[in-house]
């Protein structure tokens, strides 16, 4: 059996599933590894293929495995690892579902850039991405351009925090706000407040303020969506930053949150 048991379940292609997760948490298979074809595996799980291809093209959409048809060394289905994709996908549709609030996106990107932007500040990243990203920005000419460039500069701050899910969730977070994006730019025309912002968040990381760093991009936000931001409680003014939570993860941080604000942001950072 080569490690693989048959399957007996109703919904056959979730055991495929299943037995794939198994072999990767049990068995060490790893990004690259390519799995068993469709006939082989079919025969080895006792399914039918249909089963297993139910099972590929859901793997695939998780951006789990890529599936490669015909003959020849590239053909066949190997194992991937693109978290970024799978969740900028579920992040879109359940947005446009309203199953999840903008308000409750931009509150989860909060906590991950401040939490972000001071790690990178303390631990002196590599900001050439960064530096790049805000030279491209400056020089755009339309809100496609600016956005896009947008996009790599906030990416760019989850990926010097070192953090890998991080950086996975907050592509995730700005994909999916692509479109609400563009027509924000478009409406707000002038983005020098953006860019001083921007600046502003990259000089502090750049000197090692993890403080300044989080209260920047905190400012950033409150500017680039102000229907949905709240200003600070006053014990939030008055209480000084704690040195010990720039090393926590996103989420555990005492942070004043977005939480409980109604309206719909109309801009973009």
């Amino acid at each position: 059996m080569s490690g693989w048991q048959p399957v007996r379940r109703t919904r056959a292609f979730e055991d495929v599933i299943a037995q794939i997760e198994r072999r990767i948490a049990g068995d060490g298979l790893r990004v690259g590894d390519r799995l068993p074809g469709e006939r082989q595996l079919a025969e080895q799980l006792r399914v039918s293929r249909s089963s297993v291809r139910e099972a590929m093209r859901v793997l695939e959409t998780l951006g789990v495995v890529s599936s490669q048809v015909g003959r020849g060394p590239d053909a066949g289905a190997f194992l991937i690892s693109r978290p970024a994709e799978a969740l900028s996908d579920l992040l879109r549709l359940h947005l446009g579902l309203s199953s999840l609030s903008l308000e409750e996106v931009v509150d989860a990107r909060l906590m991950i850039e401040k939490w972000s932007a001071s790690h990178a500040a303390v631990h002196g990243a590599d900001l050439s991405a960064l530096t790049a990203a805000l030279e491209r920005m400056d020089a755009t000419t339309t809100a496609e351009e600016f956005v896009e460039h947008d996009t790599a500069f906030h990416v760019a701050i989850a990926e010097a925090s070192g953090n890998r899910l991080t950086t996975a969730m907050m592509l995730s977070l700005r994909d999916s706000l692509r479109r609400y994006a563009v027509e924000a730019v478009e409406r707000l025309g002038d983005t020098a407040g953006l860019m001083a912002d921007h600046r502003r968040i990259h000089r502090a990381i750049a000197g090692g303020d993890a403080a300044e760093a989080s209260a920047a991009v905190e400012d950033h936000l409150r500017r680039a969506y102000p229907g949905i931001s709240r200003p600070p409680a006053a014990e939030d003014i008055s209480r000084p930053p704690v040195a010990e939570d720039v090393s926590r993860p996103p989420g555990t941080e005492d942070d004043e949150g977005l939480e409980g604000q109604q309206g719909r942001g109309d801009r973009v950072g």
